[in-house]
């Protein structure tokens, strides 16, 4: 993976506000859905789907491209955006998202829509499924690297230490965990449903490389990422502290957001905030 430059930056981050825009417009019409971590992820997706991965659109089943595995499922908007945008499927369709036998489910699903690689619904089971496939990687003498991006909430499910300690133990090193580090879950903050610090001593203490970086900040998030793929002995986690309905002002760190679409009139509020963020995301460029 090359480095970020300015103008590829540039590019990144205001592609990154239009895919926040689009998530509001897909889920007003959709009527449900998640909005608050969608929207914090728009950055780490548009860095993956644009700068990071191995993929080809045309091709999504190219036997040697990275594979991407949404764990936290819920927050499938932001992915079937960010799809959309690098030519998976059209804009147009995003209109379907939860509608009746739409290929844009509220959980991503294997098999519906090319371009998805696994099936999710029941949190802290995306990291064991990519396990498997980084392992297949390893046996088969493949190259392709597997990226896990997960919530912090799922953290709270026995099963996934269980993923973390197998990895640990037996070093992929192909392997690249980002954890959503929002502090929210749909009862509240975490730290007051289950408290989860410290998460870095915790992967630590299972044998990973650990990372912590801004997840708004997109040079700091690929400089994270290459870090991982220099990294030879150990698997790495990315905590990439974010903030929930980012870019919208009255969403921004509030829980009840977490699994909330907005209003027509909420909708037109969220757009004028990310139209006049974009303003200014290209005049701090000039």
């Amino acid at each position: 993976m090359e480095p970020l430059h300015e103008d590829k930056l540039k590019q990144l981050e205001e592609l990154a506000n239009r895919i926040r825009e689009t998530i509001i417009t897909t889920l007003l019409e959709a009527g449900s859905g998640h909005s608050a971590g969608s929207l914090g992820m728009a950055d780490i997706f548009t860095a993956f789907y644009f700068h990071i991965l191995r993929h080809n659109p045309r091709k999504p089943d190219w036997p040697d491209r990275d594979r991407l595995i949404l764990s936290n499922g819920h927050i499938c908007p932001v992915q079937y955006v960010a799809m959309a945008y690098a030519g998976y499927f059209s804009i147009e369709e995003l209109k379907t998202l939860r509608k009746l036998n739409s290929r844009l489910q509220g959980h991503p699903h294997r098999g519906s829509l090319p371009g998805i690689e696994t099936t999710s619904g029941p949190l802290g089971s995306g990291l064991s499924q990519t396990i498997g496939m980084a392992l297949a990687a390893q046996l088969n003498g493949k190259k392709y690297r597997t990226f896990c991006l997960s919530s912090d909430g799922e953290h709270q499910e026995g099963n996934w230490w269980e993923a973390v300690m197998f990895a640990g133990k037996n070093r992929l090193n192909n392997l690249t965990v980002v954890v959503d580090r929002n502090n929210i879950q749909i009862d509240g903050f975490t730290e007051d449903v289950m408290p989860l610090d410290s998460l870095r001593a915790k992967y630590e203490a299972f044998r990973w490389h650990v990372l912590e970086v801004n997840g708004h900040n997109l040079a700091d998030f690929v400089d994270a990422v290459r870090e991982a793929e220099a990294v030879y002995e150990r698997p790495t986690a990315i905590i990439a502290h974010t903030i929930p309905g980012k870019g919208v002002s009255f969403m921004e760190r509030d829980f009840r957001w977490h699994g909330k679409p907005p209003s027509p009139e909420e909708a037109d509020k969220a757009l004028k905030e990310l139209r006049t963020l974009g303003g200014r995301i290209q005049s701090e460029h000039m």
